[in-house]
C-alpha cells in the first residue's frame, strides 16, 4: 500500500506449521546412509540438486516465491523491501549501534542416537541473552524406527543448502551454524563458546531496530557501509521448550528435554542491502518469533544460504 509518496510492507505471520519458505527448498535425490554405516555424529551425503515440481499457494509456489525473492536479491535489482511495498527512511548519522544476538541453528533428530547429549547443551545457550539459539528437527533419520513429530523436510534442504554454500558433500546431525558462517559438527561445548564469542567480536555493518508489540511490530533495517548484494528478511516461530519420551529408534527410552524447537519459517521480504528500510509485521499466536536478515550466495540451481547480517528478537 502507498501513502504520502512512500510505500509499507506489512508482513502476517502465523504460528502454524507448514507453508515453508527457506533457503535452498530444492531438494536433491539422495539417500540417507544405512544403519551400519551411522557413526557420530551421524552423516548423511549431499547430492546435486533437482527441480522438484512447485509447491501450491496462491499465486506462485512457495518454492517459486522463495526462489524469485533470492534471485533478486542475488541480482541487486531490489530498490528495497518489496512485496506489498517499502518505506524508505532518511538516513542520519548515529553512532554504530551495540552488536545484536548470535544467531546459532542446530541441526538435530529424535532418531540420531549422537543427538541428545548437543540438545541438552543446546539449551544452555538458549538461555543466554546474546544468542538466538533455534533447533531445527531434520527428517532423514526417521526411517531408523521413530518419526522425529518436530521434523521438517524443509529443515532438511536448509541444511543442505549451508552444506552447498560450504561445498560439502555431506551433513551431518548434529551440526550447529553460527551466524551462517561457521559450522561446528558435534556438541563441543567449548568450540561453539569460542565461535559465539568470535561473531560477537565481528563488527556488524546492517542495524536493525525493533519496536512495537502485541503482535505489531516495526523493523528498520539499515546499513553503513551499503551491503555489496541483497538480503531477505526471515520471520522464524520457535516453541520455547518441548519434552519428549522416544519410544522407538535408536534412542527408545530416553526422555529428552528441547529449547526453541522451531515451528515456522517464513521469508517476508526483500532488502537490496543499501537503503534505510522499515517494514510492518503483524505477528499471531503465542509462539515467540525472531526477524533474521540474511544474504545469499548463488547457487547451481537455487541461491544458498549466506552470512547473517542481522538478527532481533519480536518480544
Amino acid at each position: 500500500m502507498e501513502r504520502g509518496g512512500m510505500t509499507r510492507v506489512c508482513a502476517i505471520i502465523g504460528a502454524t506449521v507448514g507453508g515453508w519458505l527457506v533457503f535452498g527448498l530444492l531438494p536433491g535425490i539422495w539417500q540417507p546412509a544405512t544403519a551400519q554405516d551411522l557413526s557420530a555424529p551421524s552423516v548423511v551425503p549431499v547430492e546435486q540438486p533437482a527441480v522438484p515440481p512447485a509447491g501450491e499457494m496462491t499465486g506462485q509456489s512457495l518454492i517459486e516465491h522463495l526462489n524469485h525473492a533470492l534471485d533478486k536479491a542475488l541480482s541487486g535489482s531490489v530498490g528495497a523491501v518489496t512485496g506489498s511495498g517499502a518505506m524508505p527512511l532518511v538516513a542520519s548519522r548515529k553512532a554504530r549501534p551495540a552488536r545484536g544476538p548470535v544467531v546459532v541453528e542446530l541441526f538435530t533428530s529424535q532418531g540420531c542416537s549422537s543427538c541428545p547429549p548437543a540438545d541438552e547443551m543446546f539449551a544452555r545457550f538458549a538461555a543466554r541473552p546474546d544468542v538466538i539459539a533455534l533447533s531445527l528437527h531434520v527428517d532423514y533419520w526417521d526411517y531408523l524406527g521413530w518419526e522425529d513429530p518436530f521434523a521438517q523436510p524443509a529443515f532438511t534442504q536448509r541444511q543442505k543448502g549451508y552444506a552447498r554454500a560450504a561445498k560439502s558433500r555431506s551433513i551431518y546431525t548434529p551440526q550447529m551454524i553460527v551466524e551462517g558462517r561457521q559450522s561446528l559438527i558435534g556438541g563441543d561445548e567449548t568450540a561453539l563458546d569460542m565461535m559465539v564469542r568470535e561473531e560477537k567480536g565481528r563488527q556488524k555493518a546492517v542495524s536493525i531496530s525493533v519496536s512495537g508489540s502485541d503482535g505489531q511490530y516495526q523493523i528498520e533495517l539499515s546499513a553503513d557501509p551499503p551491503q555489496p548484494q541483497g538480503a531477505i528478511v526471515q520471520i522464524v516461530r520457535y516453541m520455547p521448550a518441548a519434552r519428549v519420551e522416544i519410544l522407538r529408534g535408536e534412542n527408545a527410552g530416553m526422555v529428552v528435554n528441547y529449547a526453541n524447537v522451531v515451528t515456522a519459517w517464513h521469508a517476508v521480504a526483500e532488502w537490496d542491502g543499501r537503503t534505510a528500510t522499515r517494514f510492518n509485521a503483524k505477528i499471531e499466536g503465542d509462539d515467540p518469533a525472531v526477524v533474521i536478515v540474511q544474504s545469499a550466495v548463488p547457487g547451481k540451481s537455487a541461491p544458498l544460504p549466506g552470512p547473517i547480517l542481522a538478527a532481533e528478537r519480536l518480544n
